[in-house]
Formats: structure tokens, sequence, C-alpha cells
């Protein structure tokens, strides 16, 4: 649970936590330290002690980079040397009153984050409103439309008035409502099975041949006439949410199921490919520099046209990870490659596409990841639109106030860094925009080979991975480097109000010198930091090489990094102990071995995808709950206690609460579920017992309110069939296969438990080479 109290927040102000705070001088030391020199950065997270400046930032003329309280600053001179490129910068002349004791906000040693709010001075250069395009599937039974339905109007509520909207339901063709024609519902009919380009949907709407960037039509903002587009004609399309609020209500009242017939054994025709292109195509019609979310709400499998991932019969089933691996699902490549277009495009505009799917069966999660990640959009994952995971989601998208999720839009990300140090790329919701400079590697991690990315969507949480390399091959002769090294990004974005801001955090961090293991190197090893990171390149190999071994790479890297830092005698293994900065970390990577990141056994590709893409773009708080869930233990005995997570932390006189992220379980032992059956909660004497009974809601009820996705919440009794929810999470120290106490639980498993896995790692790690 992330909290916003400095004390227990292990990313401070500057919202960044590395793999090692400490960092080997060379390229050949750094492959030695075993786990990645990577950072996670949090580009927008709030923090209560972040400035505000009201001006322009100071670059440096040679690298670009922003002044920051590293620099050396000659006050007599009025002179700043930058301390990535060392250039000598010459301060402007409104700095001139600046001196030892009146410095700027940017130049305090506690600003290493500093905002800038940029570009709202001029009244006239306005920024365009945000538009929200909604597309809706049809292609559902009449109850599950009804739940889409009626969310959907709930979420116009919220809309700000100024936004605009736009409104196309999908079947087996596509409706695009024109919303701006009062005097009878308006729509225009695309055929499913085609594959449509921009300029032809533009064409078909009566937008086509007006698009010119930067030529205004009309007046302002506010008004019908023109809209602030280049293109008047698209206000016949998008509506302020005050007026379009109301004409889509009425048009959602009157929307029935599609009423193509479906042939018995065969699916609904359903083209959600040509549906996300018809509206991506519409927003092609925007000014560039728009914040616009395409908010789709898709309640199957695209069957019709491009994007599809399964043919109309029945009979076929939809593609599992089986088929992936042998190459027998013969839709999958198509359609990602049909997605990756779309990517590009929606890329180009800025725009985000924000994936709402409820069903039992897939939908094409997997193959839309490539749009959902690329424009860094919200994907929820859900079985019905009646279901809370997406009711409570998708309000949360549209409110206000301290419950928002601080979306924001058009940003960009640029990396500065000390001399020798190369960026790799990134993985997380971001396109590469290819911007070449000194400081990109020669190999590539995710979205690489560039200095700066686009993040088209964002918000507060989002979170990325920068992978760095070191360059330097030896050691520098003269012994006059710089102990320190310094890392600056600077991130631009528009707040979901219009406003430009442009974030600045620089941080430093020290270079180690010696070749021999030293504490200093240890001492600034992040655990959780080092497994997230791990998570999230295990699943990147995963995805884009065919035969990794995701189980085999954790293991090696496991071992050799015990071998490299634990203390040891050769071939002792009951000599071995690790240094306590190192003593979880096992821990989290038997967890990790089990997790559905790695184990994809019994989940399929789409929810494979989407577990990847929130592992991906979440907090390093949140990605090890998501690797390694938290316990905690509520009885009679005790106030609330963390436990184990342990097949032995179950006792017939104890509630457990599971967070895995994904779902909270809150598990009843026998003698609760007995006394809770009997009502003894309802009984004035047994207050105690209601208390009991009613503390593991309260807070799971507090981790729900604060996460996206809302997780799904699992109450469940010991020996029911939920309990496999739990049981499946926890270590099986007791199976079948071993003597256990009497009324002590076990797991039907043969996988090996904790100690055993310690007992081989001891073993492995101190054998020698």
């Amino acid at each position: 649970m992330s909290t916003e109290t400095p004390i227990t927040d292990p990313e401070g102000i500057d919202g960044v936590r590395m793999t090692w705070n400490a960092w080997p001088r060379t390229k050949v030391e750094a492959s030695k330290c075993v786990i990645p020199i990577a950072a996670s950065i949090s580009p927008i997270r709030p923090h209560s002690l972040i400035p505000t400046n009201p001006y322009a930032p100071l670059r440096c003329k040679t690298c670009s980079s922003v002044l920051n309280p590293f620099c050396r600053v000659d006050f007599t001179a009025l002179i700043w040397i930058c301390p990535f490129c060392f250039q000598r910068n010459h301060f402007p002349v409104h700095y001139s009153g600046i001196s030892e004791t009146n410095v700027p906000a940017e130049l305090y040693p506690q600003y290493t984050t500093i905002e800038y709010a940029v570009g709202n001075l001029d009244a006239r250069h306005a920024l365009p409103p945000p538009v929200y395009v909604f597309v809706l599937d049809t292609c559902m039974i009449e109850e599950e439309l009804g739940f889409a339905r009626s969310a959907l109007q709930q979420a116009l509520e919220f809309l700000p008035e100024n936004a605009l909207v736009g409104f196309v339901s999908f079947g087996t063709q596509v409706q695009v409502h024109e919303l701006g024609y009062s005097d009878m519902s308006k729509v225009y009919v695309f055929r499913g099975s085609k594959e449509m380009s921009k300029d032809q949907v533009l064409e078909q709407l009566g937008l086509g041949g007006g698009f010119a960037p930067g030529r205004r039509v009309g007046g302002g903002v506010g008004g019908v006439a023109g809209q602030g587009f280049p293109n008047p004609g698209v206000a016949r399309f998008l509506l302020p949410a005050s007026e379009g609020a109301y004409v889509i209500h009425s048009l959602l009242e009157e929307l029935g199921t599609d009423q193509w017939p479906v042939a018995p054994g065969n699916r609904a025709l359903r083209c959600t490919g040509v549906a996300l292109s018809v509206a991506a195509g519409l927003l092609g019609a925007c000014l560039p520099g728009t914040g616009a979310r395409i908010v789709a709400l898709v309640g199957g499998p695209c069957t019709e046209g491009p994007g599809s991932i399964v043919s109309k019969d029945l009979s076929d089933p939809v593609r599992s990870h089986k088929d992936l691996d042998k190459d027998a699902a013969p839709f999958f490549r198509k359609a990602v490659q049909f997605y990756e277009e779309l990517a590009k495009q929606m890329v180009n505009q800025g725009h985000v596409l924000d994936l709402f799917a409820s069903a039992l069966d897939q939908v094409g999660v997997a193959e839309m990841k490539v749009v959902i990640e690329r424009t860094g959009g919200l994907v929820v994952l859900a079985e019905s639109f009646g279901h809370s995971v997406f009711k409570d989601s998708f309000r949360r998208v549209f409110e206000k106030g301290e419950e928002s999720l601080g979306l924001a839009h058009n940003g960009t990300l640029e990396i500065n860094c000390s001399k020798d140090i190369k960026i790799q790329g990134i993985i997380g919701p971001c396109t590469s925009l290819d911007k070449k400079g000194p400081a990109v590697a020669s190999t590539t991690i995710g979205q690489g080979n560039t200095t700066a990315w686009k993040l088209c969507g964002l918000d507060k949480d989002t979170c990325l991975t920068v992978f760095f390399d070191i360059s330097s091959s030896d050691k520098d002769p003269s012994g006059n480097a710089n102990p320190q090294l310094y890392i600056q990004t600077v991130t631009s974005y528009q707040t979901a109000d219009g406003q430009s801001k442009l974030r600045v955090t620089t941080v430093t961090r020290r270079w180690v010198e010696s070749a021999v293991v030293s504490e200093e190197l240890m001492q600034g090893f992040d655990q959780e930091t080092a497994a997230v990171v791990m998570a999230r390149l295990a699943s990147y190999k995963m995805e884009i090489e065919d035969t990794f071994d995701a189980t085999r790479w954790l293991d090696r890297n496991l071992i050799r990094l015990c071998s490299k830092f634990g203390d040891y005698r050769k071939d002792d293994p009951s000599s071995f102990s690790l240094n306590p900065c190192f003593s979880l970390f096992p821990q989290f990577m038997f967890n990790l071995r089990r997790s559905q990141f790695v184990q994809v056994f019994n989940n399929s590709p789409d929810e494979t995808a989407y577990f990847r893409m929130m592992l991906n773009r979440e907090s390093i708080t949140n990605a090890t709950v998501m690797i390694q869930p938290s316990l905690i233990s509520y009885s009679f005995q005790s106030l609330p206690t963390p436990a184990l997570l342990d097949v032995a932390s179950i006792s017939p006189d104890r509630i457990l609460l599971l967070d895995s992220y994904f779902s909270i379980v809150i598990f009843h032992g026998m003698t609760i579920a007995q006394w809770r059956n009997l009502g003894y909660q309802n009984q004035p004497e047994h207050q105690a017992f209601a208390q009991l009974l009613q503390a593991p809601h309260d807070d799971a009820e507090v981790i729900i309110r604060e996460r996206f996705p809302v997780p799904r919440l699992v109450v469940c009794d010991q020996h029911g069939s939920q309990a496999r929810f739990l049981l499946a999470k926890l270590n099986p120290s007791a199976t079948y296969n071993n003597e256990v106490a009497a009324g002590m639980d076990v797991i039907f498993t043969d996988d090996v438990n904790l100690q055993v896995f310690f007992e081989h790692l001891q073993k492995l790690a101190v054998q020698s080479s």
C-alpha cells in the first residue's frame, strides 16, 4: 500500500529507486554484479514537498540539461557549470539578483525534483480541451449491455464541462454517431470486414482534405463554430460534455444489442479492430497536441475484419499459450501487426487507448497490448460489466479530487546522464522517439535506441524501468575522476485541466572504485527494486525470445549473485550466510518463479498480457506485492500481525487477509467460520467476535480504495472451494508428501517448498567452479 508520508516512503521526493545505489566504475565490474543496473522512475508522482516555479527552466547550451542543485555556481561571474557535460553557462539577465544568500528554488539542495509551470502564460494559446471518444461493443446479451450503458452514463456526469465527447458503437459494423445533428439521430456506418486508413475514415465522415496542422478555423475552444480544430466539421461528432452528455444519454437509452443474425454454432461477428481504427481516424482530425482518449468497452473476441483473433466457428477455441508456442494461432501475428500500425498512428497523434474488457472468454488483450502500452493507456480485465472490478475501476477513471488517478496527456520524457553511462532502453508504457545521442547504448532493452520517449497518456502512479550500461572499460589514469554520477529526467506533460508542466528530477549516486566486493556496493543494493526489475526483464525476454526458459535464467542469476555476495567456505553449504542487504532476495525469486508472470500455465494469453502490463507500469511497492503477496493474521490472541506466506499460517481460530494485488482474499479458519454460521456475532455478549469478523473487511476496504484497477474481493472459508485463491500463493511447507502435525492444512502439490529451495541454493552457491 502506498503511503504519502515521507518517513515510510522509499521513493522520496524524486520517485526514483535503483537496483544498485552505488555503481561499479567499469563494464566488467557491472557485469559481475549479476543484477542489471536499472532505475525505476515515477515521472509525475505527486509529493507535498515539490515546489512549482512559474517561469521557464534554464537549460545548458550544449547538452540541454536543466539547472539543478548539483551545478557549480560562480555567483560573482554569474556562471553555472553543468554537471553532465561541464559546459560553462551564463545566467540570463533576470537572474542577476542571485547570490550565495539569495538563490532560486532550483538550486536549493533539497529540491532535487522541481516543477515548472510553462506555456500557460498566454491566454490566446489556450490548449485544446481533452477529448473522450467512447467505443461501445453491442454484441452482448441485453443484461451485459445494460451494465455497460449505465457505467457510461455515470462516467459522462464526471467529465469536465469543457471536455469534448464522441460516441462510436460497433457490432458487425461500426456506427459513428453524429452528435451535433439534433433534429434526429444520424449515424455513419462502416463495414466491419474492411480495413480503413485514417484518410479514408476522414473522407467518409466528410472531414477529408481539411487537415492542415496549425491552421485554425473558427473561434476559440468553446463554441461549436470550429471548436478550435483545423476542420470545423469535427464539431458534428465531438460535442462539449455539457451538451454531448445529454445526447449520448438519449442514444444509449435507445441502443439495443447488435441485430446482425448469428447462425447456430457460431460466434457473433464483432469488428473491434475496425471500430478502434475508425475512432483513431476521427481523432486524427483534432489539432495536434490535443489530449485525447479512446475509451473502449469490449465484451468478446474480435471475429470480423482486421484484428480478428479467432474464427466465427464456435468449435475453434481462442488461442492458448500452447498454440502460441507451437505457432498454431493463425490469427495472432496478423492481428498484432494490425495493432502495431494502429499504435504508430495513435502515438503520432499523441492519443491514448484505454481498454475495458469484460467477458468470460478472451477478447484479444494479448494482441492489443502493443497499442495500450505504447500509448500509455489503462487496461481493466473483468468477467462482466456488472462486476465491481469493472464498475468501480471505470468510475475511478473519471473521478476528481483525492480519489482521482491524476491522468495526464501528451508527455515526453528526456534523460541526461554522466559521461560513462549509456541508456539501453525502458520497459513500461512509453514509445521511443529515436532521439540519438552519446548516451545511447549499443544493446537495446524494451523501447531503446533513444534518449527521449513519448508518453501519450500517464498518471500519478505511472512507473518506468530504465536500464543503464556502463561504457568505460578502464579506470581514469589521471585519478581526478568525479566520485559522483548524475542522472536527470525531464518530463513535460499536460494535466487533465489543460496546464502544461515540466518536471525535472536530478539524482546523484556514488561510483565505487574497488575491484573487490566493497561494503558500500552491498549496502547500496535495493532488494525489492532488484526483484521487480528481474521480474520485468524475465517477462520481456519471455515475450521476445522464442526459446527462453525464465525459471532457469532466474535460478542461474540467483546462484551467481549468492556466490558473489554470500559469506561461505568453499564446498561447505552449512557455512553459507547472506548479508542482510541480500537476505530477502532469494525469497522474492522463489515467489517470482511460482508467480503468474513466469508460470503461464492455467492463465490465458489475455490474462498474462494483462498481468505483465500492470507489472510494467506500477510502482516498486505495488509490483512487489504482485510478486510476493502480503498476508495479515487476525485472532483473539493478538492485534493484526503480518504472517508468513506459508501454509503453516492457516489455523482454525484465525482470519487471514491476503493481498496479491489483483485479488484480495479474506480467509476464515474452520472454527471462526462455524461460529459465524451459528450467528455468534449477532449476540450482544460476543461483540469482540463481531469486531474480529469486521476488521479484515475494513482493512481490505482501505486497500481497494487506493488501488487501480480495483482488485477482486474473495471471501472464503477453510476447506471451501474458493480457498484455492489463498492456497495457490502459500509456500507448500506441508504437502501430502511430508509428515504434518494433526489439524494442520496441507497443499496438494509437487512444487518444492522454500526450505528445499534454500538448501539447493546454498549447495550450488558454495560449489567451487
